[in-house]
């Protein structure tokens, strides 16, 4: 593994200097989940949730938190974001919701974190929508499933992991 660029020489916090680095294609994505009881996610699919659209709401939530990581983690770079997808869907086996963010930019870091941080905002509000209704439900499985671009290249979870 290699040694952590957030750190200085003194082992102080900082945001790593990326002005040297090649713009390059770079894409993210990450996946989480939500599991709630059979009556909620029912509630939610037919449009019954008393805040309204539960996949509307949280898709839109989740693109807004991408273009605003860096406000959230301090050590992430303001990007430029080309593409946000966030896909919100119904999982009757869970029984639950299943978050999916994909984000690209042509720069000089990748967006990782904003392709988690667009799941795990999402999720919350998924949470926040039906909590009226199902103070269990549980949000796990948030992960990053692959990155695309830069100098370390390609990386994908095993797909043995991704069934999980």
């Amino acid at each position: 593994m290699s040694a952590l660029t957030h750190l200085s020489n003194k082992g102080e916090a900082h945001i790593v200097d990326v002005s040297d680095k090649p713009e390059t294609k770079r894409v993210a994505v990450a996946r989480g989940r939500i599991v709630m009881d059979a009556a909620t996610l029912t509630l939610a699919v037919e449009g019954q949730a008393k805040k309204g659209d539960v996949f509307g709401v949280a898709r839109v939530a989740g693109v807004m938190a991408a273009k605003r990581t860096h406000e959230l983690i301090p050590l992430c770079h303001p990007l430029p974001v080309t593409k946000i997808a966030v896909d919100v869907a119904a999982d009757a086996a869970l029984p639950g919701v299943t978050v999916t963010a994909e984000v690209s930019v042509t720069g000089k870091t990748g967006v990782e974190m904003e392709a988690l941080t667009a799941v795990s905002v999402a999720l919350l509000t998924v949470y926040d929508m039906l909590k009226a209704v199902d103070r269990g439900m549980r949000i796990e499985g948030v992960e990053l499933l692959e990155k695309r671009g830069g100098r370390s290249g390609e990386w994908r979870r095993d797909e043995m992991d991704q069934n999980g």
